[in-house]
This record gives C-alpha cells, sequence and structure tokens, in this order.
C-alpha cells in the first residue's frame, strides 16, 4: 500500500472520530448546551439576514465570473451572521481538529487565513442545514395539519390565522358555541391582514429558536449519512490544493429556494 493511500485512509479514521465525537447523539447535545443563552435571541435575527447573505455570496460569484476578484473577495470575507455561542464553538472545534491533522501529517495546510475562510464555510453550511431542516418540519406540520403544502412560515401562517379567526369567533358566538360552529362551518371567519401578519412573525420567531436547536436532529442524521465526513474530506482536500472555497455551497441554495418557494405559494394563492 503506497504512503498517500496510508495517510487518505488515516485522515478518514480521524474525520470518522471528529464527526462522531462532535455531531454525534452526544456530541450535538452537549454542543447545543451553548444555544440555551443569548444564541435565543441572536436566531431570529440571522434568520432575517440569511438573505442578505445570499445576495452577497451571489455577488461574490459572480464578480469572480466577470474577473472582478477584488470585489469577489471583499464580498467573500463579509460576515452577515451575528456570531452564535454554538458558532464558536464548532469553529473552536474544528481549528483544534486541523491543528491535530497538520500535527499528525494529515494535513500539509498550515496557513490560518485559509483555515479560518474554510472554518467558517463550514459552519455557514451547516447553519444553511439547519434552516433547511426547519422548513421540512413547517412542511410536514402544514401537510399533516391542514392539508396543503408549507414550506415556509409565510404560507404557514394563513391556516394558523385562519384557524384562530374561527375559533374566537365561536367563542364569542352570541348563541352559543355549538351553533357558533354550524355558523363557522357555513360562513367561516376570514382573519384580518393584520392578524395574518401578527401569527407571521410569531412563527417567525418559534421557527428561528427550532433552527437553533434543529441541529440536534440535523447532525446525527447527517452523522449516519455520511455527510459530515464527506464534507471534511472535501474541506480537507480543498485546503491540501490550496483551493478556492466556493463562495455559495449549495446547502445556501436549497435554503432560499424554500424561501422562494413560500413566497410563490402565497402570491398564488392570494391572486386565486
Amino acid at each position: 500500500m503506497t504512503e498517500s493511500a496510508d495517510m487518505l485512509i488515516a485522515r478518514r479514521k480521524a474525520v470518522d472520530e471528529f464527526v462522531s465525537r462532535r455531531f454525534g447523539p452526544g456530541g450535538t447535545l452537549r454542543l447545543h448546551r451553548a444555544a440555551l443563552g443569548l444564541d435565543l435571541l441572536r436566531a431570529p435575527i440571522n434568520v432575517a439576514l440569511s438573505p442578505v447573505f445570499l445576495l452577497t455570496r451571489l455577488g461574490a460569484a459572480l464578480s469572480r465570473l466577470v474577473r472582478l476578484r477584488s470585489l469577489s473577495r471583499w464580498l467573500g470575507a463579509r460576515r452577515i451572521f451575528l456570531p452564535s455561542d454554538i458558532g464558536r464553538q464548532i469553529d473552536a472545534d474544528l481549528i483544534s481538529f486541523l491543528g491535530e491533522m497538520h500535527q499528525r501529517g494529515l494535513l500539509a495546510q498550515d496557513d490560518p487565513q485559509l483555515i479560518r475562510k474554510a472554518v467558517d464555510g463550514y459552519t455557514e453550511t451547516r447553519n444553511a442545514v439547519a434552516e433547511i431542516t426547519t422548513s421540512t418540519i413547517v412542511l410536514a406540520l402544514g401537510s399533516f395539519a391542514f392539508h396543503r403544502p408549507t414550506p415556509g412560515v409565510i404560507s404557514l401562517a394563513g391556516p394558523i390565522a385562519e384557524l384562530r379567526a374561527r375559533a374566537r369567533a365561536i367563542e364569542e358566538f352570541a348563541l352559543g358555541s355549538g351553533l357558533g360552529r354550524i355558523w363557522q362551518g357555513l360562513f367561516p371567519a376570514e382573519p384580518s391582514a393584520a392578524q395574518i401578519l401578527a401569527t407571521g412573525v410569531a412563527l417567525a420567531v418559534g421557527a428561528s429558536v427550532i433552527t437553533t436547536f434543529a441541529g440536534l436532529l440535523a447532525d446525527p442524521v447527517q452523522t449516519w449519512l455520511g455527510t459530515h465526513r464527506r464534507r471534511l474530506m472535501r474541506m480537507l482536500d480543498r485546503l491540501d490544493k490550496q483551493a478556492d472555497i466556493p463562495a455559495l455551497e449549495r446547502e445556501h441554495l436549497l435554503a432560499r429556494a424554500g424561501d422562494l418557494l413560500d413566497a410563490l405559494l402565497v402570491t398564488w394563492r392570494s391572486l386565486r
């Protein structure tokens, strides 16, 4: 067996051990203890900043395509999200892991700037997966409770606001709740725009909290599927080759595609 093959086997073993320790059920549970604090306040802001992040990364990719490399580097270096305690912990663990890999001769690259960029990209991608997990939960909730696709909180706000409006109308019906149910079956109450907006804001805050803890589900699943291992191996390979980190990983596009689909569904239903 060649030296390079031995190194690859050793690297895969080290990556598997790190992934199991950090992102397995026990590891991710310990990790999310850090979220029980200011991360709960940062979460809604970071969710709201997600479209800004997408625009900067798309701008970086387009700038690189038209050879505006300085602009591409500047846009790619913008840190859009508020740093979270979970993100700091993952960053510290990854930097420590990469340092150990270098000491063992399993990683040639030890440039702090390149490593910092690679680690930031990994953490941001993991956050995008958490958003995708939340969208999947919301989609399942809407399909089960309202028998309609709800890929995001925008499309879920309407049905929940309608449910609340009808429940209040039944409760306040002058001839009693029994007749109120019959009346609402014939002439259902419609929520006001203000009620839909308030419901949407409340759902957005709740969804951001779910996103904060979505890794409790997403991390073990990605560990089991080998996603974390493949993502880390790609990162190590890029560091070896000193290759540019992609301005935008596919996970970010999937997360924002869900938001776009959500908005399109609401628009289509409104036009109907």
